[in-house]
């Protein structure tokens, strides 16, 4: 949801606030993407639904319900991306966090196959409704902040999400707390997050709707040199690095892993399930979602310092990547032991974390803000067109059907193909790197008078 990441339109002097007048606005916004990601009941939510509270079956929840999310989300995202705008974002994050308050309370009370559908629909509008956490905080905030107060909000939810992981585990594994308890506190959290939500500054501009002298700020543009942190000029004459007209050849690659990487994290509580069934074993999914999120935090945070030509040998490190994460579906899916599939799923979370970093890297490198925003709007859009086109397929009822242990049989195989596509591109940039440094000592000798 980081679509509108880049995107940002100067206050009426067309000049951004400056001295600490962000620390407010950044502070109520980190503290509302702690509450509201920290839901201690979420990593036992199969086995929620399987259980005496909901009494559903596992064909309703894998195939009938579960589905409803990335169908809502599709057809939510286009409108609410337009609404995120026109409205100037407050509004459309306080629709967010009433989504997380109706949701939770559905899960408390609403009882029923077409309940607990409807209650999948709120559940798509608020992960529909996260381009404004993403994107308030750039209507503020100078442009020299972006990169401080980016980490600050997503270590919120970050660490929001991992506390609420350790908190559920806990709870259930050593103060024997039943999962309609976990989910009060996460109504709780919810809602103490929508409160907050109410305290945001209102921004006084957007980029497409409520802007003026257009043609000032488009001057105003700017780009992040991503070698040296420096702020330049966006100019049409700008010299790029070598080979930066080709990035945006890569997005078709960013998108296919997106739009599978979704599918393995949504239903693997319902794997861990087939594979043993939490009725007979104490369950350490909020453990496991825990260590995985830290370590995948980690990791990236350790990948911002390797000395690696990503222009270069970065979408072979991707084919890498995407091979060790066919083997970890592919050991969840076959090996049957459910701490091989904790293990599996923590490599899986760590190397997809690193996989969309260095994708990420690669396309945004050398991109103004305006084709920045294009193509990450366009790269989640599409991928979750093929996210729910691989949902009906494979796993509505009215589609395949297919049992859990089939699907991610699927998946590893997706994941394989992807791991070849990028070894293949990867070796093709490699070449035409090498042959473009071959020629420039040929063209500087050639044009010595």
């Amino acid at each position: 949801m980081e679509a509108l990441a880049g995107l940002r339109a100067p206050p009426a002097s067309g000049r951004a606030p400056r001295g600490r007048c962000w620390v407010l606005p950044t502070a109520l916004l980190c503290l509302y993407g702690f509450f509201a990601n920290l839901r201690p009941s979420e990593p036992f939510l199969t086995r929620y639904l399987l259980g005496p509270d909901k009494n559903l079956t596992e064909t309703q929840v894998f195939n009938e319900i579960y589905p409803v999310w990335t169908y809502s989300y599709l057809v939510l995202l286009f409108p609410v991306f337009l609404a995120t705008d026109y409205l100037r974002y407050k509004p459309v994050i306080l629709l967010q966090g009433l989504s997380l308050i109706v949701t939770w309370f559905m899960l408390l009370y609403a009882q029923g196959l077409l309940a607990i559908q409807f209650l999948e629909f709120f559940y798509g509008l608020v992960t529909a409704t996260e381009i404004a956490y993403y994107s308030y905080i750039y209507s503020i905030v100078d442009l020299n902040l972006y990169q401080k107060v980016t980490s600050y909000c997503r270590s919120a939810t970050l660490v929001g999400y991992t506390v609420g992981s350790i908190c559920g585990q806990i709870l259930v594994s050593v103060a024997n707390w039943s999962l309609f308890s976990l989910n009060v506190i996460s109504l709780t959290s919810v809602s103490v997050a929508f409160a907050t939500a109410w305290f945001l500054p209102m921004p006084q501009k957007s980029l497409f709707f409520h802007l003026v002298l257009r043609s000032q700020v488009s001057r105003e543009m700017k780009v992040l040199d991503c070698k040296n942190g420096a702020v330049i000029q966006d100019d049409a004459a700008l010299k790029r690095v070598p080979g930066w007209e080709d990035i945006e050849s890569k997005v078709p690659l960013n998108v296919e892993e997106h739009s599978a990487e979704p599918q393995v994290i949504n239903y693997t509580q319902g794997l861990w399930e087939m594979v043993l069934p939490s009725q007979s074993f104490e369950i350490y999914n909020g453990g496991v979602e825990a260590v995985s999120t830290l370590l995948g935090a980690v990791a990236v945070f350790a990948v911002g310092y390797i000395k690696v030509s990503w222009a270069t040998w970065g979408e072979v490190a991707l084919a890498l990547f995407s091979l060790l994460i066919a083997a970890a579906v592919y050991v969840m899916d076959t090996v049957r032991n459910i701490w091989v599939c904790y293990v599996s799923y923590v490599i899986f979370r760590i190397v997809y974390m690193l996989l969309i970093t260095i994708a990420t890297f690669q396309i945004a490198t050398n991109l103004s803000m305006e084709r920045y925003a294009l193509v990450f709007g366009i790269n989640t859009f599409i991928a979750l067109a093929l996210q729910t086109l691989l949902t009906l397929i494979v796993v509505d009822s009215s589609g395949l059907g297919l049992n859990i242990f089939t699907q991610f049989m699927i998946y590893a195989s997706y994941f394989a193909a992807i791991s070849l596509v990028f070894l293949v591109s990867g070796i093709h940039s490699v070449m035409k790197n090498y042959r473009r440094q071959e020629e420039m000592p040929s063209r500087s000798t050639a044009s010595t008078p």
